[in-house]
């Protein structure tokens, strides 16, 4: 038995640091053992939520002192404190409010790193690298993150375990009826740096393909970056799929989905597009779900991609290039045996990434952490 406390967002909050914890700690989390949810917000809640399982969940408001120093409290109860640390979700500079709370801490610490930069500023420098001191163990999803730990940060990488993102094994009856056209999909919250612009792009080099292809775009904007810009990404894209005379192939659904949804999509779907920008991306929660659907993926040469790809389950492209998607897209999707063999890859790379078994890692990790604290 062991009593658990995560430290991070956590729905009702849309993003996906709130949707991993929220898998993770019923993952890890046995009917015997007792849990508990401190939810990182920058707004106070008129009610606390519960959560997944029933975990109690309680508020931590960013900025605020007394709600910082009661989130220290009560994880202190727990035998294990489980945090999720990326810098946009705290507050202070580079969110180092997190250090504040690592220091009150007095329980053994499993801090799980979703951004590991490879040139950050001296700030964010200095605050991962306290975090990652100030932990009992840190994980990474990644051997890319942790080699970027050894060689841009001032950190002891051997304390660094590496523990794949999970994902859910989606059920085949979830499926949707087969669409008439072959389907592209992107997913997840949207905004500046996902690339979609350069999947659309893409679409306009396919006119020739019979049938022609569709690609639906499912995913509201993020609400960050709804609430500092409103939809202007959203309305370029768009802007970008009339100017291309695109409509009748390429379509954003901004409604919030649930799970159930998305599994539905994901299987009727021929491949998965991830064009995102960024070149050090070192976890993507869609490539790891999209993977272990056992869908071919174009991905971007981001990190995640270029490690989990090379074993064949997808084509990992340069960034910003869609003749170079376009391509790749007409290769998977004209090639049925090429597409079959990234299915089998996708299924044997993916064997022991489910949440079960990744729950089951975090698990033996934390009660490795506390046996060696009370020695």
């Amino acid at each position: 038995m062991a009593r658990f406390g995560f430290l991070s967002t956590y729905p009702p909050t849309r993003c996906g640091l709130a949707t991993f914890t929220e898998a993770l700690a019923a993952s890890i989390v046995r009917p015997s053992d007792e849990a508990f949810i401190v939810r990182v917000t920058d707004e106070a809640s008129p009610a606390e939520p519960r959560g997944n399982r029933g975990f109690p969940v309680s508020t931590m408001l960013n900025g605020d002192s007394r709600s910082i120093a009661a989130a220290a409290r009560m994880l202190n109860t727990a035998d294990i404190a489980v945090i999720q640390h990326e810098y946009g979700i705290y507050g202070g500079t580079d969110g180092d409010e997190v250090l504040a709370i690592l220091d009150a801490l007095q329980v053994p610490i499993i801090v799980v790193l979703h951004i590991v930069l490879t040139e950050p500023s001296a700030n964010q420098k200095r605050v991962l690298e306290q975090v990652i001191r100030r932990s009992t163990v840190a994980v990474v999803m990644t051997e890319a993150a942790r080699g970027y730990l050894r060689d841009h940060y001032l950190v002891d990488t051997s304390a660094v375990s590496v523990i794949p993102h999970g994902f859910r094994p989606i059920p085949q009856s979830r499926a949707s009826r087969p669409e008439d056209h072959p389907t592209v999909l992107t997913w997840g919250l949207i905004g500046p740096g996902k690339g979609i612009e350069w999947g659309i792009r893409a679409f306009a080099e396919l006119r020739d393909l019979d049938p022609r292809p569709r690609y639906r775009v499912l995913g509201q904007t993020h609400p960050k970056v709804f609430a500092n810009d409103g939809d202007v990404y959203r309305d370029r894209l768009l802007a970008t799929i009339e100017s291309l005379g695109l409509g009748d192939s390429v379509t954003i659904d901004d409604r919030y989905l649930t799970a159930e949804d998305i599994a539905r999509s994901v299987l009727a779907a021929n491949l998965v597009l991830l064009p995102y920008d960024s070149r050090v991306q070192v976890t993507s929660g869609v490539l790891q779900e999209a993977v272990g659907a056992g869908k071919p993926v174009v991905a971007t040469a981001f990190p995640h991609a270029i490690e989990l790809l090379a074993g064949g389950a997808g084509i990992v492209v340069p960034h910003e290039d869609p003749m170079a998607i376009a391509r790749a897209l007409r290769a998977i999707l004209t090639e049925a045996d090429l597409a079959t063999r990234m299915a089998q890859a996708a299924h044997r790379i993916t064997r022991e990434s489910s949440w079960t078994e990744v729950g089951a890692q975090f698990r033996s990790l934390a009660l490795q952490a506390r046996s060696s604290v009370a020695v």
